[in-house]
Order: structure tokens, then C-alpha cells, then sequence
């Protein structure tokens, strides 16, 4: 293994685990990467192989046919696919979100029916925040559900779910009316279940068509469109009497989506990382490799370090998350630095391939479309740092 980016205190599960991803990745994802990116193609045969590896089950406990792994598992393992491409660390995501959420806060009867079927992939699971005209602030989403009897309907548009066509269950926050003083008690999150697809996958939901975009292409985004959706008060996530709890349950699922994305801009920089200190080798000037250039080689010793600095945040984060104890700060940090210094280790390695960098025919440019999407995705830096400041000014209040 090389001698960046390594983790402490693995277990032999886990370095066996992510040694088999990892192979998966050089052998697998990324010499099929940039011909399924270009095509914007469903990567039908690498999914076939994650499915056969059990990473959709990676942390779904064991009672439901899950491996029964932690979050830091999963945040390595989202590090390595993303390593490979990130396009295929997306799919399994949303889902590992969906899954945490359920087993965090879902009944019995909704861990029963749907754990089983999303450890082995048969049932993926998309998460639905955010909507057209509301980004991060989550109490300003106007999708509701109204209350009929024993049914709520719901109506509203939500966007950027990614995984919006080919998942079976949307976990769904939308606003209801509970009577609580404050928005946040106005709100519950659903579990939406549908075929998966485009076009109306259930009676009044709709999945209208993939959002194009600069990069991070091969997976799938959407909106979802509510039209009278009706739903029995058992898709409450955690059952009926959960109903208000939405909006505590999905932050509970944010920190696991911002360690997510810390994992994501890791492995992003790490194969940015290895791009450039190749090609620094192979390419020469003046007479030797430019590498040996201290332009060059101050430029190498910098992204070393941010790559080091990002992972150690983002284990933290994790292990913390892990252990019990509450994790916003330091998942903020750890998205925060990861995600800002992936765009800069890119950039750099972008800059040490000179014109080819400008060339298709080179991952870099890839990556160069794709590490923006990390200082947005989860809550921007500005968002991240609203979050850290008021952590750290609770903890040190001034006396």
C-alpha cells in the first residue's frame, strides 16, 4: 500500500475489505472510467461486481444479511471507489445514508422488509432534502404532506437526488403540520417506495428526467415530482409516532453524508496525487524529469500533506461518529478540508500536466469537473463553517 493516506488500528476484516476494493478499482473502474464518464454511461458491469462484494450490505448489521461494518469501513471504501471514480462511489452513497437512516430510527417492521433487500442491492435506497428553490436552508422547503385519515398526500418538487431513477426507496423530508413551535418540529421524513425508472414509478410521484451536468456523470440525478402521493402512516420513518422527527433524523444522516463527502475528495485527491507524480516523472525539461524540478517537487510535497491532513480529519470523523458521541463539528471540518483542498491538489496536478491536462485523453480533466461538485455537495465551506463556528463558540462560551 503506498504511504499516503493510511489508516491506524484497522482491524484484519478491514484491511482485507479494503484491499479488495481497492484491487477492484485498479482493475475494474478505472480503466473503464473515462469511456463511461465521456458517455455519461450507467456502469452496469462494475455495479454488478460491487453487488457481488457485498458493499451494499457493507454496514447493514448482520441480523439483516448485512457485513455489519463501520462507519470508517464504509468511509474507506467510499475513498477507494472514488479513488477510481467518483461517479461510482455515488451509487452506493444515497444508499448507505437511506440504510443508516433506517437502522438509526426505522421500525422493525421497515428494518425486516427493506434491510435484506438493500444489503444485497435488490433495493437502493436515494435521500431528498433539497429542493428547486431551497438549498441549505433546509426550513425553507415547502413540499408537504397533509394528513387524511390513516394516509398523508404528499405534494411538492425535490431536486438533486442522486440515484433519483434507479433507487426502490426515497427517504423524503417534507413539512408537516405537528403543531410544534418551531419548523423543525413541522417536519417528517418519509420513506417513499417506487419502481425504479423514470416516467410516473408511483402513483402520483415522478422522476421526470436526469439532470445534466458538468461532471460526476455515469450515476444518475433527478428531481422528484409530488402529486398526490399517498402514503399510510407507516412509511413515517420509525412508524407513526415518529411523525415531527424528520428534521433530527436527517441531520443524524447529514453527518454520516459529510463524512461521505470527506471520504470522497480523499480518494479524488489521492488519484489526483498519483497522476501528477507519475507524469512528473515521465515528463522531462531541460534536460530531467520535472519532478526533480523544486517547482515541481514543492508542488508534490504540498499535496502529500493536504492529502494527509484531509484523511486524518476525515478518520476522526468517523471514528467519533462510531463511538456514540456527536460528530457535526468535526464531519464539518472534515468536509470542509477535504473538500477545499481536493480542489486545490486537482488544480495543482491539473497545472503539472501542462497542456495535456486540457486533453480528454487524461483523467485529470476528469477530475478537474469533478472535485466542484465536493465544496457544494452536503453544504457548501461557507455552510460547513457556519456549523464549526457555532460548535466551537458553545463549547468555549466566554464566562
Amino acid at each position: 500500500m503506498a504511504r499516503l493516506a493510511r489508516t491506524p488500528g484497522l482491524s484484519d476484516v478491514q484491511t482485507a475489505i479494503l484491499e479488495t476494493v481497492r484491487e477492484f478499482a485498479d482493475k475494474e473502474i478505472i480503466p473503464r472510467a473515462q469511456r463511461l464518464e465521456h458517455a455519461d454511461e450507467y456502469p452496469e458491469e462494475i455495479l454488478a461486481g460491487m453487488k457481488e462484494m457485498g458493499l451494499f450490505g457493507l454496514t447493514i448489521g448482520e441480523e439483516y444479511g448485512g457485513l455489519g461494518e463501520s462507519l470508517l469501513t464504509y468511509a474507506l471504501v467510499v475513498e477507494e471507489l472514488s479513488r477510481g471514480w467518483m461517479s461510482v462511489s455515488g451509487i452506493v452513497n444515497t444508499h448507505f445514508i437511506v440504510a443508516y437512516l433506517i437502522s438509526q430510527h426505522g421500525s422493525e417492521e421497515q428494518k425486516q422488509r427493506l434491510l435484506p433487500r438493500m444489503a444485497t442491492g435488490e433495493v437502493r435506497g436515494a435521500f431528498s432534502m433539497s429542493e428547486p428553490n431551497t438549498g441549505s436552508d433546509v426550513a425553507a422547503i415547502t413540499s408537504k404532506a397533509v394528513r387524511d385519515g390513516d394516509t398523508y398526500v404528499l405534494n411538492g418538487q425535490k431536486m438533486w437526488l442522486t440515484n433519483g431513477a434507479y433507487s426502490s426507496v426515497v427517504a423524503t423530508l417534507v413539512k408537516t403540520d405537528q403543531g410544534a413551535d418551531s419548523v423543525y418540529g413541522n417536519m417528517t421524513t418519509f420513506l417513499l417506495e417506487k419502481e425504479p425508472g423514470f416516467g410516473e414509478t408511483a402513483p402520483g410521484l415522478t422522476i421526470p428526467g436526469k439532470i445534466e451536468k458538468m461532471g460526476y456523470k455515469g450515476v444518475e440525478t433527478t428531481e422528484m415530482v409530488l402529486s398526490g402521493h399517498r402514503v399510510s402512516e407507516s412509511a413515517i420513518l420509525g412508524g407513526a409516532d415518529k411523525a415531527g422527527r424528520g428534521f433530527y433524523q436527517m441531520m443524524d444522516g447529514i453527518e454520516v453524508g459529510r463524512v461521505n463527502v470527506a471520504a470522497r475528495a480523499c480518494g479524488i485527491s489521492i488519484r489526483a496525487f498519483e497522476l501528477a507524480v507519475a507524469y512528473a516523472q515521465q515528463r522531462a525539461t531541460f534536460g530531467k524529469p520535472i519532478a526533480q524540478h523544486q517547482a515541481i517537487a514543492f508542488k508534490l510535497a504540498e499535496m502529500g500533506t493536504k492529502i494527509e491532513a484531509s484523511h486524518a480529519l476525515m478518520v476522526n470523523a468517523a471514528r467519533l461518529k462510531d463511538s456514540g458521541e456527536r460528530n457535526d463539528v468535526e464531519a464539518g471540518m472534515a468536509k470542509l478540508l477535504a473538500s477545499e483542498y481536493c480542489h486545490e491538489i486537482v488544480t495543482e496536478s491539473f497545472r503539472i500536466h501542462g497542456g495535456y491536462g486540457f486533453s480528454k485523453e487524461y483523467e485529470i480533466e476528469r477530475l478537474m469537473r469533478e472535485a466542484p461538485f465536493l465544496l457544494i455537495g452536503e453544504g457548501t465551506s461557507e455552510i460547513q463553517k457556519t456549523i464549526i463556528s457555532r460548535g466551537l463558540l458553545k463549547e468555549y462560551r466566554a464566562r
